[in-house]
């Protein structure tokens, strides 16, 4: 799929918010809460238009038993998608407009998620710096497999940083505000 860069857009919470209410009247109580992360999260970062949800739940194996209602729904069903223990529907087709990860409530990937959102929420020059390294990528990559390749490991360095703001943070008592 080629790579689609966009500067941010107010409108994206909107369709978090418009997809969270669609998803919970699908799902009902299985959804504990429903959060939105990833670019399309943070005010001034430019992305892929495509929102990232993580709905939280209270049992991950009982998702799986919506795969084909999602299916019908036109959502496409990936399954776990290489992470252990998520369950990925992906809306859209080529033109992408959502990605839905489906978590248990316990699964450590939500707090690696949530935290980095929030870094980024706080820092505005790492939002700069990201924006401008994804500027850089988008221009020598097409394709979205080698543009997320590509910039694999600066996301891992900026999370390290992420975890140690959180921790930081935690050591002071301070709690974040930047919730959405």
């Amino acid at each position: 799929m080629k790579v689609r860069l966009s500067n941010f857009d107010e409108n994206w919470a909107k369709m978090f918010q418009m997809e969270e209410q669609f998803l919970n009247t699908i799902f009902g109580d299985e959804i504990i809460k429903c959060e939105h992360f990833g670019s399309t999260s943070v005010k001034g970062l430019k992305a892929k238009p495509v929102i990232d949800m993580m709905c939280i739940v209270k049992e991950i194996e009982r998702i799986d038993s919506f795969n084909q209602k999602m299916n019908s729904l036109g959502y496409d069903v990936a399954g776990e998608w290489g992470i252990p223990g998520r369950r990925l529907f992906r809306k859209g087709g080529e033109n992408r407009t959502h990605h839905i990860h489906f978590y248990q409530y316990d699964n450590p990937q939500i707090n690696r998620h949530l935290i980095f959102r929030d870094y980024l929420r706080a820092h505005p020059e790492a939002v700069s710096k990201y924006s401008r390294f994804k500027d850089e990528l988008a221009q020598r990559f097409e394709d979205t497999r080698e543009y997320s390749q590509a910039k694999k490991s600066f996301v891992q360095e900026m999370e390290k940083k992420a975890l140690y703001w959180f921790e930081e943070k935690q050591r002071n008592g301070t709690r974040s505000t930047n919730d959405e």
